[in-house]
């Protein structure tokens, strides 16, 4: 039998605040923190940070050892800072790293490129401060904690992959403790850019820019925001746990082109599959999907779920709708409401697939999946 792994903790830095009550208050009112933002010049839809947590990040970069770091890094700073603090961690505890990005330091690189246009020379901290391994590392100083180190970067699903890792590390006994999440600061013009060129950016207006979960859209409804989360992870069944770890699964979609995913998400339906295990399907009460708001992203993972509980679905839903996609950051975002809605024992619907829970929440899914079909679940529990 595996080795539990306990979530002692929890922390984020987004659009629903930086704390779990203002978080779960977020969620309960139902409406969408997306709103028109000045970006390259143009309005577009996005979810960005509240006016305090923003002149959080300001402040720490104002502070002459953190100058020359990216938003995607400060953010990843204040939330580790909580979540160790959360977890009653000291500097004496050793504990691993894990905190991924899917884009990294996108502003400062765009800043240095244009720069380096302009003059045809690189400023000195080029470099340094766009290098992925900045997020963990940075944290790693910061914390003081002296056991490993990890960034990584495998597209939406970055965070729950960094989980895997952390989960990979304690059953190994290499760790006791590890801390793993993602953090993202894409609200930039070139990263606009590139979602628009796709063609599944939301050119929608109205209370719902993002119709993540709406399955009759007929256009694609992508939505950007910026934040990060964080998880302590413990090795065993910690006692007060936020919730237990049962089950993780993986998978990798063969690809007919960069950013393709079969009918049926097979990847998805392959990691749902593989973390569910010997869990009998009623037992799952709920599915946090990926669910990025595109046409074929929402159907496709629509459909993988349909394929393995068939017409007993588990109540689905997804925060895109609320918060926007935060590429790498979002599956840790997405773990936040399951354990939330664990805890209050109530159940948060996407406003395009209303349901209400029947029962006691007891077991919920997490779902991520990335450009390159690189596909998690985690399966979470009281």
């Amino acid at each position: 039998m595996a080795l539990p792994v306990s979530i002692t903790s929890l922390a984020s830095f987004s659009p629903l605040g930086n704390n779990p009550n203002t978080v779960w208050e977020n969620y309960l009112n139902g409406q969408s923190l997306i709103q028109p933002v000045a970006i390259g010049g143009k309005n577009v839809p996005a979810a960005v940070l509240p006016g305090n947590l923003a002149q959080q990040a300001k402040a720490l970069k104002a502070d002459s050892n953190y100058k020359n770091l990216d938003k995607s890094v400060l953010y990843a700073l204040l939330a580790s800072r909580q979540a160790v603090q959360n977890a009653g961690w000291g500097n004496g505890d050793v504990f691993g790293i894990n905190i991924g990005s899917s884009r990294g330091a996108t502003d400062l690189f765009e800043q240095h490129f244009t720069e380096f246009l302009h003059t045809g020379k690189a400023a000195l901290q080029a470099s340094p401060a766009t290098t992925l391994g900045n997020i963990s590392s940075w944290v790693a100083q910061d914390l003081k904690s002296t056991g490993p180190e990890i960034s990584h970067s495998i597209t939406c699903s970055t965070a729950l992959h960094a989980l895997l890792n952390g989960v990979a590390w304690l059953r190994a006994e290499m760790s006791a403790k590890f801390l793993v999440g993602g953090s993202e600061a894409p609200l930039t013009p070139f990263t606009i850019a590139q979602m628009q060129a796709m063609k599944i950016y939301s050119g929608l207006d109205g209370p719902f820019p993002s119709r993540a979960l709406d399955m009759h859209k007929t256009t694609n409804s992508m939505v950007l925001g910026e934040g990060a989360a964080m998880a302590c992870l413990e090795a065993g069944h910690v006692p007060n746990a936020l919730a237990y770890i049962e089950g993780i699964g993986y998978a990798t979609e063969v690809l007919k082109h960069s950013v393709s995913i079969s009918d049926e998400a097979d990847c998805i339906q392959t990691s749902m599959l593989m973390a569910l295990k010997n869990t009998p399907l009623h037992e799952v009460d709920a599915i946090v999907m990926h669910a990025p708001g595109t046409i074929k992203g929402d159907i496709s993972e629509y459909a993988a779920i349909q394929k393995i509980f068939g017409n007993h679905l588990p109540l689905l839903t997804t925060n895109k709708w609320k918060i926007g996609h935060t590429f790498g950051a979002s599956g840790l975002l997405s773990l936040e409401l399951a354990v939330l809605m664990l805890q209050h024992d109530h159940f948060i619907p996407s406003p395009f697939l209303p349901q209400q829970a029947g029962r006691q929440l007891r077991k919920i899914l997490i779902n991520a999946v990335g450009f390159g079909g690189n596909a998690v679940s985690v399966l979470i529990t009281k």
